[in-house]
């Protein structure tokens, strides 16, 4: 099983962590999103996930995107 950090910026509520969590989990592969508001993070969980997708859901659901630098 593969990880990875994704920095999410613009999210102000738990509305918004349920918006990234979901995005996150359109895309394949992806078998868990643990997605933190206060550390602006989420945690990828799953195996043969596209990190392209992961940063493009996030994105088209209205908020920033990067892979983290510490993975």
């Amino acid at each position: 099983m593969e990880t990875i950090i994704l920095r999410v910026a613009g999210m102000t509520c738990n509305h918004c962590v349920q918006a990234v969590t979901r995005a996150l989990s359109t895309c394949g592969g992806v078998d868990a999103a643990d997605v933190n508001l206060e550390s602006a993070s989420a945690v990828v969980k799953g195996d043969d996930f596209d990190t392209d997708c992961l940063v493009n859901a996030v994105k088209t659901a209205g908020y920033e995107a990067s892979i983290s630098d510490n993975q």
